[in-house]
């Protein structure tokens, strides 16, 4: 009994080195969009409206990335319900975009946040 509980410690802990060890790489940076914006409608008019921003990643990532992506900012009319969706797109090694839209009578104008891109090391394993 004693020596399963041994091989049984010897090999978590072994588990646990193993994806401590594991190497993740993570860039992250601020995006933001308003009437400035090129192409910016989404304080027009009505219906399905959006805007694209273009995000670089300072260095390439070894394989394409998960993107995270969060509103920390949005200045919108009061006079009409708040809709908004912000998703990235057309994510690459090299960057990706983020679409954000809105859709019926509402009007946003101006909205920023963060986004987070992580991946791990090519070659390593969890």
């Amino acid at each position: 009994m004693k020596k399963l509980a041994l091989i049984s410690a010897l090999l978590i802990t072994f588990g646990l080195i193993g994806t401590s060890f594991a190497q993740v790489q993570v860039q992250s940076g601020t995006w933001s969009a308003n009437y400035q914006t090129s192409g910016y409608t989404l304080d027009k008019n009505e219906g399905d409206r959006s805007v694209t921003i273009q995000v670089d990643f300072p260095e390439p990532f070894d394989q394409k990335p998960d993107i995270v992506l969060g509103v920390t900012m949005l200045d919108a009319s009061t006079q009409t319900n708040i809709r908004y969706n912000v998703s990235p797109m057309s994510v690459s090694r090299d960057g990706f975009s983020i679409k954000i839209a809105t859709w019926s009578d509402a009007k946003i104008f101006s909205i920023s946040g963060y986004w987070m891109a992580h991946a791990k090391k090519k070659g390593k394993m969890h």
